[in-house]
């Protein structure tokens, strides 16, 4: 008798990472306006840690640990692949840098601009009903949301990505119902997932009027024929008239179909925030120099007074019930502490590591203050230059600045696309997009540039790049297509 068996298997990855991973890789992605905080709310937590210099300078921690057996270092887990978040590299061939004390930073630090995308989306989290959980799985929404706008992520994909990054469970339906919540906020149209969606919010937020009505019913039901501009069809199928038609696509091409990019000149100039910068450079003698801004974060040590605790509750007595229990407790915070300590210290080893890799990957520019010294960068080389993975680069540079003799920066302001112009030479994606930008505001308004036409006037001026690289670049700009630009 044959026998035939069919196994079906489903492998799921499930790997959940300690809290004390989880708190270096949150700490790595702390910009310093956060981090000050971060350790007051860490100092009141553990009364074990505390701030100064540590003035028992016969404590010698590690023979402690060596005493301390069921002490584990969570950054030395074999089981954790801390490689992937960061790393201890020799940047001795990238420039000279140092951690400046509070009494030699420049007094000119704090620099006031306008607060990022990403935090006046998370600002909005507290004005809404949410509890605590819900308000922390809104932030991981948020910070899965693109720089026009967009979440590129399902509600399942996102759910699994926080049962995964963060050991938090959630369902599909709670998740998607926090979605539903951030996508009320402002600018009008974020989070959505797609163009058809985003100008469906958009219209959702406006007063009914009937042509919010039917531009309603023409982007929900024919949103492919009126991408075509097949307008005969729209207006067969809805049985209406030229002008009602008309009415109701002035009202569409009026919303906006990437909202991140609406930050910039809107809410961005009225909600004035302090930024701190994390770094500065600095040129001395042709020579620079990286710092970390440490600002008023001060010295951090595990409390002598806890220490002696522990020996006293280990010692002769450590038999007695009470003594094991308070023994327990002492040394949890002992070792949450040295975590802590550790973490900041990973974290600021691994900012200078990459930002002395940005400095000298653009030396030119941080000599010259010219934007046209910036050289093509993506997250890949400062990656391939200090040795961490592409993911720990992104997250040093999420919301950080470094303050220039020319100004201040965002560190992604450095990082652009290369391209190759038709003679071989390697030009920034930043020019391109330039000549994008005046090409399209320069048009016909009656008849606007397609993309085609885009591609053959960029051949014409030298630059060899396809038709949807120009198309990619359009977006990232903000500019809609040109069946949306046209101006009936």
């Amino acid at each position: 008798m044959a026998t035939s068996l069919t196994l079906t298997q489903q492998q799921k990855l499930q790997t959940k990472l300690s809290p004390a991973q989880i708190q270096v890789m949150r700490m790595l992605e702390l910009p310093a306006c956060e981090l000050q905080a971060r350790i007051n709310e860490e100092l009141q937590e553990n009364p074990a840690l505390e701030e100064g210099v540590d003035k028992t300078q016969d404590l010698d921690f590690q023979e402690q640990d060596s005493q301390d057996d069921d002490y584990q270092n969570p950054l030395q887990n074999d089981d954790f692949n801390y490689d992937d978040y960061v790393q201890d590299d020799d940047m001795s061939e990238r420039g000279t840098y140092s951690n400046r004390s509070q009494e030699s930073m420049r007094e000119d630090i704090p620099f006031s601009v306008g607060m990022s995308f990403g935090e006046y989306l998370k600002s909005q989290i507290y004005l809404t009903k949410m509890d605590k959980p819900d308000r922390h799985i809104a932030k991981f929404v948020v910070g899965n949301i693109d720089e026009n706008g967009y979440l590129r992520r399902t509600a399942e994909e996102l759910v699994d990505d926080l049962s995964f990054r963060e050991g938090i469970t959630v369902t599909d339906e709670k998740m998607q119902e926090i979605i539903d919540q951030i996508q009320q906020f402002d600018p009008p149209g974020v989070a959505a997932y797609d163009l058809q969606d985003c100008l469906l919010i958009q219209l959702q937020q406006k007063e009914q009027t009937p042509n919010i009505i039917l531009a309603t019913a023409i982007i929900s039901r024919f949103f492919d024929i009126f991408s075509r501009k097949q307008y005969n069809k729209i207006m067969q199928r809805l049985d209406i008239t030229e002008q009602q038609l008309k009415a109701a696509v002035s009202e569409i091409t009026r919303l906006n179909p990437r909202p991140g990019n609406s930050w910039l000149g809107t809410v961005y100039d009225r909600n004035q925030s302090v930024v701190v910068p994390d770094f500065i450079v600095e040129e001395e003698d042709d020579e620079l120099i990286v710092s970390l801004n440490q600002g008023d974060i001060p010295p951090l040590h595990v409390s002598a007074e806890y220490s002696e605790m522990l020996n006293l509750y280990s010692g002769e007595d450590k038999q007695r019930p009470s003594n094991r229990e308070a023994a327990r407790f002492v040394k949890s915070k002992i070792d949450d502490a040295k975590w802590f300590i550790d973490a900041l210290r990973q974290r600021n080893e691994t900012l200078m590591q990459t930002m002395s890799a940005i400095v000298a990957y653009q030396r030119e520019f941080f000599l010259q203050g010219d934007s046209t010294y910036l050289r093509p960068m993506v997250l890949k080389d400062i990656a391939d230059r200090t040795g961490h993975d592409v993911s720990t680069i992104s997250r040093v540079c999420s919301n950080k600045y470094v303050q220039t003799q020319f100004g201040i920066f965002a560190l992604k302001y450095f990082f652009s696309e290369a391209i190759l112009k038709k003679d071989g030479e390697e030009i920034s994606t930043r020019e391109i997009k330039q000549k994008v930008r005046e090409l399209i505001d320069n048009e016909d308004k009656s008849h606007p540039i397609t993309d085609d036409d885009l591609v053959e006037m960029l051949h014409q001026s030298g630059y060899a790049i396809a038709r949807r690289t120009v198309a990619k670049y359009r977006e990232q700009l903000g500019i809609p297509v040109a069946r949306l630009r046209h101006q009936i």
